[in-house]
């Protein structure tokens, strides 16, 4: 069975970075897509950056391009989620999730993910 954790959140002022992992286990990472979604308190979930299990390609939602990056270790088994210039509306539950190999690389909805980390919470201070 396939299991996403998801570490690094916590509290941040606005304008500082953090960076969050999500382990995946199992010994066929290198072949998912691997994507971070958010939620807000009274909003959907959202997505927020893809990157395909290649690594060559990278999608972002507008208002986190120029300061999130979605880079991955195939040996390490893990993603992560760069966030730099933390807004206050950056807050939000982040997850994970793995998309199993397909011929669309990406996806930008969660129906289009198999796999789901727990989330974490991340809150930026103004």
């Amino acid at each position: 069975q396939v299991q996403l954790v998801e570490s690094g959140g916590g509290l941040v002022q606005a304008g500082g970075s953090l960076r969050l992992s999500c382990a995946v286990s199992g010994r066929t990472f290198s072949s998912y897509t691997m994507g971070w979604f958010r939620q807000a308190p009274g909003k959907e979930r959202e997505f927020v950056a893809a990157i395909s299990w290649t690594g060559d390609i990278t999608y972002y939602t507008d208002s986190v391009k120029g300061r999130f990056t979605i880079p991955r270790d195939n040996v390490k088994n893990t993603a992560f989620l760069q966030m730099n210039k933390l807004k206050p509306e950056d807050t939000a539950v982040y997850s994970c999730a793995a998309r199993h190999q397909s011929v669309v690389p990406i996806a930008t909805y969660e129906g289009g993910y198999n796999y789901w980390g727990q989330g974490t919470q991340v809150t930026v201070s103004s």
